[in-house]
């Protein structure tokens, strides 16, 4: 990388503007909130400082040069055929620096960005298309199978969507001769950006105006007003039907990005490497953390965990973010071993088991597990350690850091709410009135739904106000609430702790069983990797847990037995999976999350099929 040299259209002017303009009106003690000033300061502060770079493509950018860059996308984006504010542009890229610098040129010229799952199908990002009705699509090369670029097809309000590939070179041509689509259309808005520039210095000299007065670069874009305006339209899994579009706002993504800088102790000093997919939940919004930190972002374009232990020994690699499924992975390697510098890792879906705990605190990986949704920005909150457990052993400090703790900084409290007593009814209370859900007691018993709201709260599901009308509860005085449909408890210290998902709990004979809980302790197997435990039917009983075991490659076989003595020691009896089943690999998603419902249908049709 050292003989990389940046395109023209990353090449910052001379006297380089690095601020938006204000809107009209706004009094001097206020300032939109927008991310894209993360960026902007960052070039400010520390302008030859490398905020991005691609190892595996041998280019890099200083704040200032990618400022330009982002500059020169957001000039050639507002000039595609039929823009116009508020349109949507969607973006389908692995981690790329394409995806980051689309986070922050689009909501710079009032655009909404649609960040697209790389590993759907061509069906359901059509659906993601249309549904969005983007009229813009940036599109890695590599995934040209899910869009035809040559017959884009058109948004649903019949304008032509414009389709730009990108080659991931960072260059005008690549090695082989071959021109790069995207630079050249950066090349294009730096064009337009030089020709507005001299538009400007015209006007100025017109009117006999100081020549400095001329100079504009960002301020030829405008802050919003209203900070609650939408900037990313990002799509909820879809495990149970179609996926929901999540609108977040300007607001919102500031302050998620605040909060992570705070959360992950991100500095100047830090460097995080992109293991999390930037396109799940605007990368938690640490899209924009690592700029507000002026830290570095460090581009991995796919989970290889050996490209993985190569970055964490090679680039001086401080912080990543990841689901435990993505970490047994990770410290399994063959490559895997002790780091001279702590690594902060944020770890979501599911808490580190103890023996993931040890495994990490043996290679100097620091586990801070967080809890979130892509209705919350991704993560909200966050398990506080204490130096206290520092003396407890590691099965202990993974049952505490199980909980999910407390909110987040920009957030509201986090709360446990269920339905009040059905003995009250007609006291003044209704049971299916949402005004009158209550908190639960702090005893780690009494069950409830977790519900926040605030800063980092959803505006919505976009065009569906049925979806948002059945999670956004309670419109008392005391204000609405997101139900989150994750049943848990408060325990006495106040925090927070999940017990399922409200379809993967387990009734059985009347009991409710946390399937969490019995993966927690079945976990704690010395034989196993990973495990899943689901609700299978059962003529009796109506449901009983049913266990997906996959063993560690050190280990070729464990009896059924073994694993049920194990489990038996150390849950009631009726939690006890009536089935433990070897498998070579638990079915999941893009971001890590195990397909449960995938499992459950196993399970049904083999039960159906029995019936024969």
């Amino acid at each position: 990388m050292e003989s990389y040299v940046p395109p023209p259209s990353s090449v910052p002017p001379p006297d380089f503007r690095l601020r938006m303009a204000l809107p009209h009106g706004i009094p001097v003690h206020r300032t939109p909130l927008h991310p894209v000033n993360f960026l902007l300061r960052a070039a400010c502060v520390d302008p030859n400082k490398y905020g991005i770079v691609h190892p595996e493509r041998e280019f890099r950018f200083t704040y200032v040069q990618w400022a330009a860059r982002i500059l020169s996308l957001a000039f050639a984006l507002r000039a595609t055929p039929n823009w116009k504010e508020g349109d949507r542009c969607a973006v389908i890229a692995p981690n790329t620096p394409l995806i980051l610098e689309a986070y922050n040129a689009v909501p710079a010229i009032g655009g909404i960005i649609v960040p697209c799952n790389i590993r759907n199908t061509k069906q359901e990002i059509e659906y993601v298309l249309n549904h969005s009705g983007a009229t813009v699509i940036l599109l890695d090369s590599a995934f040209a199978h899910l869009v035809d670029a040559n017959n884009p097809g058109s948004s649903p309000d019949g304008r032509p969507r414009t389709v730009i590939v990108s080659n991931d070179t960072g260059r005008l041509s690549s090695a082989n001769g071959l021109p790069d689509p995207y630079e050249h259309f950066l090349m294009r808005g730096r064009e337009l950006w030089t020709q507005t520039q001299l538009d400007a210095d015209a006007e100025t000299a017109r009117k006999g105006l100081p020549m400095e007065r001329a100079r504009r670069d960002w301020e030829h874009f405008t802050l919003p007003k209203d900070e609650e305006i939408p900037i990313v339209l990002s799509y909820t899994s879809g495990t149970t039907g179609r996926p929901k579009g999540v609108l977040t706002s300007a607001r919102g993504s500031y302050l998620a990005a605040v909060s992570n800088v705070f959360e992950a102790t991100l500095t100047t000093s830090s460097v995080y490497l992109w293991v999390l997919a930037c396109f799940h939940a605007a990368g938690w919004c640490l899209t924009w953390a690592v700029n507000a930190a002026i830290a570095t972002h460090y581009i991995l374009r796919k989970v290889d965990n050996a490209a993985i232990w190569t970055a964490l020994t090679d680039g001086g690699i401080t912080h990543y973010a990841g689901a435990p499924t993505v970490q047994i992975g990770i410290v399994n390697h063959p490559t895997a071993k002790r780091l001279p510098q702590k690594v902060r890792v944020l770890v979501a879906a599911s808490a580190p088991t103890a023996q993931l705990l040890g495994q990490m605190e043996a290679l100097n990986l620091e586990p801070v597990h967080v809890y979130g949704l892509t209705e919350t920005y991704g993560p909200s909150v966050r398990r506080y350690a204490n130096p206290a457990w520092a003396n407890l052993s590691v099965d202990a400090r993974a049952r505490l850091q199980a909980r999910q703790g407390h909110a987040y900084l920009a957030s509201d409290e986090v709360r446990v709410l269920r339905r009040p007593d059905p003995s009250k009814a007609g006291q003044g209370q209704k049971d299916d009135d949402d005004d009158h859900l209550v908190d639960v007691r702090s005893d780690g018993v009494e069950m409830g739904e977790i519900a926040t709201r605030g800063n980092l709260a959803m505006l919505g599901y976009y065009n569906d106000t049925d979806a948002t009308s059945k999670v956004v509860r309670g419109r008392s005085h005391a204000g609405s609430w997101f139900l989150t449909g994750d049943l848990a408890v408060r325990m006495p210290g106040g925090e927070v702790m999940i017990l399922d998902r409200g379809k993967d709990i387990i009734i059985s004979g009347g009991e409710n069983i946390s399937s969490l809980n019995v993966e927690t302790e079945l976990a704690t197997h010395p034989a196993v990797m990973e495990c899943c435990v689901v609700a299978a039917p059962h003529p009796r009983w109506q449901e009983v847990p049913h266990a997906f075991v996959v063993l560690k490659t050190s280990v070729s076989a464990v009896s059924e037995d073994e694993l049920r003595k194990h489990c038996v020691s150390r849950m009631s009896k009726f939690a006890v999976p009536a089935k433990f089943e070897i498998i070579g690999e638990l079915p999941k998603n893009s971001t890590g999350k195990i397909l449960k419902a995938e499992l459950r249908k196993q399970l049904l049709a083999a039960a159906d099929k029995a019936k024969l």
